[in-house]
């Protein structure tokens, strides 16, 4: 990371080849691009729906257990489990302690004598001599306790002993020393009771460890241990913590989409039926509710357990308490996230839909009724005012989901015709299941769709008017998960251009969350991130920055306005060539390279060496046999190999290729820079289902064009690429197979602006995500009369700079600036998103 302090120089940007290429300026200082920005201020565009900006939340880096959800306890009910992850036992995060040389034997049972049947493990101490228990680690570096801050400790036990088991809970270091008070209790009885405590922490540690132990012999069952910061989020108790809450709450999002993501819709779609339950299971909210101790457990699709502390209950008080609409989201017995399963049984599906209905009860319904009683048991008699539900999450079996999407909307309609019902188009922008589903959408005139996308901060540069030709009479859009992977301020960047467009067409896309929402530094399976936390702190990314700035300065409506745009240079495609496979074998041959004018610039016939081809180690097994260049590793991904000049263009690129075995076909590399940057012809690909052309920027696909061409194992096939500026043309076996031409410019300025009909001001919202400053001219026309001083937000720094634990180079900078008029000249920063708000008062 470099901070702004020591950046080594000062660069401009021109657009090559639609990406932003930097160039040094003769004099080292910083250049200037000039542009115009004419406003029709008095003019009014789409309104801005004060729900638009939310938040996604899912259990995934361990944002719920470990995150959110406050309790410090690890695998508090020892219900871990080989099939969450195969790291895991029953006592994950445990370890036997002893004092004064006690003895014992610490294990984990599942018999009848357990809580209840859907709390079905617990601990049992077999005592022998002196203190024995166990330990629990909690989560990163250990428990976190603040001095004078106080603890809520629980506890289910059961004690075989007449005369009953003393019990000491201690929060101690990893040393045994004491950081509060202990306290001790008498487990009486062999049924169990709940024994409920409270630390005040004598000194602070993210080191803790809960320590019980017991004495005087016979056995002593445990289950559910539970130490909770009494400050949580809004003092609620089962809470959540108070930090990352209130970075969510200051964000003041429209909705709160949950609980995922592939947590809904992977899995059995079974119920949890003691004994013989799916450990793995979609997300089934009837799980979630009704006491902590009587919630079931399940899989967590990410790779660990999720207890489900966090239920459906408390997202819902969750989304009330910051001020947000709650936006679930339900399986429709498709899976998907690589699974792509459909389930076939129409009692189940009936069951489902009947679950969806009852959560509308729940969420909704009167406390006279079976749901709305049991959320007003669960302390909320009045109704959480639920008005979206979405059914289903980034299916790949098109016409399956909306077969089964059919059925729930026709029953949601039936009963609750006011709830928005949504759909979704799959996991990709574009693409035949994203176009399949569209379709299907449209046709069934669908109120809203949920697309989902991750990125390079290239595309997002070059897709700002994606949604300028939506049909204004379809289905409207949810933009529920998009984020241009990674975390530097320039995919912020990148990310906030792209935002100008979606407030641009507000008309369009009702609603838009960055996902996902929280990381804990020692749990990541998935990166980027908005919120980063470990035990002891957190702290917003830059594209937290940059969503907080929009989410908090949205506006009313939309106010018509034009940038001109940045003089650009398109250069030609170019870079050198690969061969790739996945999860197949396939032999090459006669590799040939061409320029436009015939003249060669690259042969191999594979009857010497492999030497002119770079491999990156560990990916494929590539060896010269036979006189062809063999990818024999069946099981590998992603095995690219290159050859050639990465300054090429204008050329002909063809080979001959063969399957060998495996699932899919071949992928022949064009415009190649580097494993991230480069085109490919992905032909048979998708488990042999689908052939396309990619192209990848800074590690994300864009699928560019596609059909259904799948390849036959043991047959050679003839293909060629022509490469012509940024036109290129595909032939298989001699035939034309598709071209396309990428002209697409990453356009760095880019601007919205609208109006807060509350204080009657404008804001001018302007991104520019290049290293060149933007002196641009702004005409507010002669309607309007404005204020002389604007208020000034604004978001700079380098597009390498990260925030961190320790240093936050990315924060909003305050100022003001004083020369507003019907027209003046304001220079935004290199690097920079800036808000100006100033009033404008409509003439006559």
């Amino acid at each position: 990371m470099r901070s702004r302090s020591t950046r080594i120089s000062v660069l401009s940007l021109t657009i090559a080849a639609g990406v932003l290429v930097p160039v040094q300026t003769a004099s080292g200082q910083t250049p200037t691009t000039d542009y115009s920005l004419a406003v029709d201020a008095a003019g009014r565009g789409a309104t801005i729906d004060r729900s638009m900006y939310g938040v996604f939340f899912e259990d995934i880096n361990r944002a719920a257990d470990g995150g959110l959800y406050a309790e410090l306890v690890q695998n508090r009910s020892f219900e871990y489990d080989k099939a969450d992850n195969a790291s895991y036992t029953p006592l994950t995060a445990w370890a036997p302690t002893s004092l004064n040389g006690g003895t014992g034997t610490a294990t984990v049972a599942d018999d009848d004598r357990r809580l209840n049947e859907r709390n079905r493990r617990y601990l049992k101490l077999d005592l022998t001599r002196g203190e024995y228990g166990v330990a629990n680690s909690g989560y990163n570096s250990g428990i976190r306790v603040e001095k004078g801050k106080q603890y809520d400790f629980s506890v289910f036990a059961r004690s075989d002993r007449a005369a009953g088991t003393p019990l000491t809970a201690a929060v101690t270091d990893p040393a045994g020393k004491a950081l509060a008070d202990p306290l001790r209790v008498q487990v009486r009885g062999d049924g169990w009771v709940k024994y409920t405590g409270a630390f005040r922490a004598r000194e602070s540690s993210a080191l803790g460890r809960l320590a019980l132990t017991a004495s005087g012999g016979g056995t002593l069952r445990l289950d559910m241990v539970s130490l909770f910061p009494r400050d949580t989020y809004k003092n609620r108790p089962n809470g959540m913590r108070a930090d990352l809450a209130e970075k969510i709450a200051a964000l003041k999002p429209g909705f709160v989409r949950f609980p995922g993501g592939c947590l809904v819709n992977t899995g059995s779609h079974q119920g949890y039926e003691a004994p013989n339950w799916e450990r793995k299971r979609s997300y089934q909210w009837k799980d979630t509710i009704g006491p902590v101790e009587q919630r079931a457990t399940n899989a967590n699709f990410w790779g660990y357990n999720q207890s489900y502390g966090i239920g459906y209950y408390e997202y819902f008080q969750f989304s009330e308490d910051i001020g947000a609409m709650p936006l679930p989201v339900v399986p429709a017995l498709v899976t998907g996230c690589g699974q792509n399963k459909a389930t076939d049984d129409p009692a189940l599906l009936r069951r489902h839909i009947q679950d969806t209905l009852d959560l509308i009860e729940f969420a909704n319904g009167p406390v006279t009724s079976t749901w709305g009683k049991k959320r007003a048991e669960m302390g909320h008699p009045a109704p959480f005012n639920l008005t979206h539900v979405g059914v289903g999450n980034e299916e790949n079996l098109p016409d399956e989901f909306f077969a089964r999407f059919t059925e729930f909307r026709k029953a949601i309609a039936a009963k609750y015709p006011g709830i928005t019902v949504i759909s979704n188009s799959g996991p990709d922008d574009t693409g035949s299941t994203f176009d399949r589903l569209w379709d299907l959408n449209r046709n069934a005139k669908v109120s809203m769709v949920d697309e989902h996308y991750y990125n390079s901060p290239q595309w997002f540069l070059q897709n700002n008017q994606r949604y300028d030709t939506y049909d204004r009479n379809g289905p409207k859009v949810f933009l529920g998960e998009y984020a241009s992977l990674d975390n530097k301020f320039g995919n912020a960047l990148a990310e906030a251009a792209y935002m100008t467009g979606l407030e641009r067409n507000a008309d369009i896309v009702k609603l838009a969350s960055y996902a996902p929402l929280l990381a804990n530094t020692d749990y990541v399976q998935w990166k980027p991130d908005m919120i980063w936390f470990d035990n002891q702190r957190s702290w917003g990314s830059a594209s937290y920055e940059t969503q907080k700035l929009f989410m908090t300065n949205v506006g009313d409506h939309v106010v018509p306005s034009k940038a001109s745009a940045t003089p650009a240079t398109v250069a030609p495609i170019s870079g050198a060539i690969g061969l790739s496979t996945w999860a197949t074998s396939a032999a090459y041959d006669d590799v040939k390279v061409t320029s436009a004018d015939g003249a060669q610039l690259f042969s191999d016939d594979f009857s010497g060496d492999d030497s002119r081809w770079s491999k990156v180690a560990g990916r494929g097994s590539w060896a010269v046999s036979n006189g062809a260049y063999v990818q024999s590793d069946q099981a590998a991904e992603n095995t690219l190999v290159t050859a050639g000049d990465p300054s090429w263009s204008n050329y002909d690129f063809s080979v001959k290729a063969t399957k060998t075995g495996g699932k899919e076909g071949f992928l022949v590399a064009f415009g190649v820079k580097d494993t991230g940057n480069n085109y490919w012809w992905n032909l048979g690909g998708w488990n042999n289902t689908v052939s396309a052309v990619e192209k990848t920027e800074g590690g994300g696909k864009t699928t560019l064009l596609q059909n259904d061409t799948k390849i036959e194992t043991g047959r050679q096939y003839d293909l060629r690429v022509e490469v012509r500026g940024r036109q290129v043309t595909l032939f298989l076996d001699g035939q034309k197979w598709g071209s396309f031409t990428d002209d697409k410019v990453a356009e760095p300025f880019r601007q919205v602006v609208t109006r807060d009909v509350k204080t009657g001001e404008l804001l001018v919202k302007v991104v520019n995500a290049q290293a060149a400053a933007a002196r641009t001219r702004v005409d507010l026309g002669t309607r309007v009369q404005p204020g002389s001083t604007a208020r000034v937000t604004t978001l700079q720094g380098s597009p390498d700079d990260v925030n961190t634990a320790f240093s936050t180079p990315i924060a909003p900078r305050e100022s003001r600036f004083s020369g507003v008029s019907n027209s003046f000249t304001y220079t935004f920063p290199p690097n920079s998103v800036t808000f100006l708000r100033f009033p404008a008062r409509v003439r006559g």
